[in-house]
């Protein structure tokens, strides 16, 4: 039975717009350059100073070797800011032609009018659009680029910035210290409780640039909100760059739920880091599906520091020829009674290399704490490869622990049954792999159920003989 598949058409996510810029900074990663961003972007002096101390940090710290390797990247390629031909607006027909046929063939503002309460929207280093519904502006809700929250919320984003994810944690941390531009800045007060969801989408258009978007939210006390974050871009033939940071703070009794789909484009080297600080009787659920890139180094993090304080990780990652996706989560108990769950998948063909990797650390003080942890993962063929990298360390005995992995080939058994029933070999496989990403695909809101859907689809899509 044959059972290779085409590769992926990535129709409307390959859409190239002509390289045109207001700013292009020239390429590589000296204490000039750095200098020059900060002084494009109007930094106020504290902003300069952290982006120098963190490209000190950037030059001390070595490349990560545990990993995917990233030998190719080379930085002296790579232009760290790109500002569009636009600056931000509030109205959807004030974005320049080409920017705006880019994101209304995404559907962004399809889904702002359908189901979203707020839209952020980045074109290569800078946020191009920008709204909120009037009644969660009269609710105190704050929900902006990050440029505008460091000159307008300078004692809020000081007293958080690259405090959750310091910038000694990586290489990479540091570099987005660096040069980081644009991402969203999100506070909901004490108790307001956000039915609707917000979402930023960030689009990467220029060839060998980066991308370095920061995303700061703070749930306070009793809270509650979710956020959504969407990522695309068009294929070169060069390397691009995504080194992103995303940092949550939930306080006591608030909830967040953060949801990712990822799709870059299979010339992306993505490094992304994103971690949550969660307080006494508070949630973080994370769901995430990673589809693009040609190397991904993605694992969110909870650091559950309040007692019970919880967390739930959901994700689904589909490597397909020349790919290699290296994420999992990673979760510490710092107090008693705190709970976790993380339910991962994996599928992988035509060379595919799909990597669980993960940490689960549960303190001596975490009295009393649960954690269950379950990855499976889906190999379409012979050549692809599966692998789960788990460390566990529990330092008390007083828990609940449990772990449970899984691999193995598509069944040829349940293909064969399915073409009994009337299905071609391409649907059997397809209706498998929808059911084996169906658990993913249920906690997202509808929407984007349906693109993570299309995105297997078109992973999926071709003709078989």
């Amino acid at each position: 039975m044959k059972t290779e598949l085409d590769e992926i058409n990535r129709n409307i996510y390959d859409i190239k717009n002509k390289d045109d810029y207001d700013f292009k900074i020239k390429k590589g990663l000296t204490r000039e350059i750095i200098e020059e961003i900060s002084r494009q972007k109007n930094d106020p002096e504290w902003m300069r100073d952290f982006r120098l101390k963190a490209l000190e940090t950037y030059n001390k710290l070595e490349m990560p070797t545990w990993g995917p390797d990233l030998s190719e990247l080379n930085m002296d390629d790579i232009a760290t800011y790109v500002r569009p031909k636009t600056k931000m607006t509030g109205n959807w027909e004030d974005v320049p032609e080409d920017i705006k046929n880019t994101f209304d063939k995404l559907g962004i503002p399809e889904a702002e009018k359908k189901s979203l309460a707020g839209v952020g929207a980045q074109y290569d280093s800078e946020v191009v659009y920008h709204s909120m519904k009037n009644e969660l502006l009269a609710q105190g809700v704050i929900y902006t680029d990050m440029e505008t929250a460091v000159r307008e919320y300078p004692d809020i984003v000081q007293q958080h910035f690259m405090k959750c994810v310091p910038v000694t944690d990586h290489k990479f941390v540091a570099l987005h210290g660096a040069v980081w531009s644009g991402g969203s800045f999100v506070y909901v007060p004490k108790n307001v409780k956000v039915e609707i969801p917000l979402q930023s989408y960030f689009r990467l258009n220029s060839p060998e640039s980066g991308q370095f978007e920061h995303t700061l939210i703070i749930v306070d006390e009793g809270a509650s909100l979710h956020f959504i974050e969407g990522c695309s871009a068009p294929k070169y033939n060069k390397v691009n760059l995504h080194a992103g940071c995303v940092e949550l703070y939930v306080k006591d009794g608030a909830y967040l739920r953060y949801s990712t789909i990822e799709n870059w484009s299979k010339n992306m080297l993505n490094l992304n880091t994103k971690k949550a600080i969660i307080g006494k009787n508070a949630q973080v659920d994370w769901v995430s599906g990673s589809f693009g890139s040609k190397i991904s180094m993605l694992y969110p993090m909870s650091i559950l520091n309040g007692e019970g304080a919880r967390t739930e990780y959901t994700g689904i990652s589909f490597a397909g020829k020349g790919q290699n996706l290296d994420t999992g989560f990673k979760v510490v108990h710092n107090s008693r009674n705190t709970s976790s769950l993380v339910n991962s998948k994996s599928i992988s063909k035509n060379g595919g290399i799909a990597t669980y990797r993960a940490l689960v650390r549960i303190n001596e003080n975490a009295k009393g704490s649960k954690c269950n942890v379950s990855c499976e993962s889906l190999m379409l063929d012979d050549i692809s490869r599966s692998d789960t990298i788990p460390v566990n360390d529990v330092r008390t005995d007083e828990v609940e622990f449990s772990h449970e992995a899984k691999i193995g080939k598509i069944s040829d058994k349940s293909i064969f049954y399915l073409m009994s029933r009337g299905l071609s070999e391409e649907d059997a496989k397809a209706m498998i792999v929808r059911g084996f990403a169906d658990p993913i695909s249920k906690e997202l809101p509808v929407e984007y159920a349906a693109e993570m859907n299309n995105l297997i689809n078109l992973e999926l899509e071709g003709s078989i003989g």
